[in-house]
């Protein structure tokens, strides 16, 4: 749970520290509206990834599932600047599959934390390998950070690629290539 009241004494400090008056009519009530932001971005922290695969349907063919372009907005853990961009998964059932929301709902879990992209990627196959007892999943994220484009070396428009394979397609890269192609769809 964000702790509202540290976060706005900390953008009041931030404020002054950059030189700005946090009094000033403009800034007045930025703390606030920062503090409120926190909370909506760092939901994550607070949802529990199991809870959005616990349901499940029987599907006793094993053919690969495929939900892709999720679009998704994170904060990357060095900066706490934003990187956002699209999550596509594949998983190839083991007798139950999930309603295809939750895997919506398994990226923003993952999302709205404070993270690096390598890390969300591996988090969320992990979490169909494990919670959903997948015979294997393959994830690839595309995501362009801040970081990366406003500061820095500012190189607006690149994009970082991660992928992530578990199980059956981690043995088969027939699998990975049938999922890449389809993604290109």
């Amino acid at each position: 749970m964000v702790n509202q009241d540290k976060v706005k004494e900390a953008v009041k400090l931030l404020l002054e520290a950059i030189g700005e008056d946090p009094e000033r009519e403009g800034l007045l009530d930025t703390p606030d509206r920062v503090a409120r932001m926190y909370t909506e971005l760092a939901a994550g922290y607070d949802d529990d990834p199991m809870e959005h695969l616990s349901k499940v349907f029987t599907a006793p063919d094993s053919n690969m599932v495929i939900e892709k372009d999720i679009t998704f907005y994170s904060l990357c853990e060095h900066h706490m600047l934003p990187f956002y961009g699209k999550v596509s998964i594949a998983y190839i059932p083991n007798g139950k599959v999930v309603g295809l929301s939750k895997l919506a709902r398994l990226v923003e879990v993952y999302a709205r934390r404070l993270q690096i992209q390598e890390q969300m990627t591996n988090q969320i196959a992990t979490a169909l390998m494990d919670d959903l007892n997948a015979k294997g999943v393959m994830v690839a994220v595309e995501a362009e950070h801040m970081c990366m484009t406003m500061r820095g070396i500012k190189k607006p428009g690149s994009k970082t690629v991660t992928y992530s394979v578990k199980g059956d397609f981690a043995k088969d890269t027939h699998l990975q290539n049938t999922f890449l192609t389809l993604l290109k769809d």
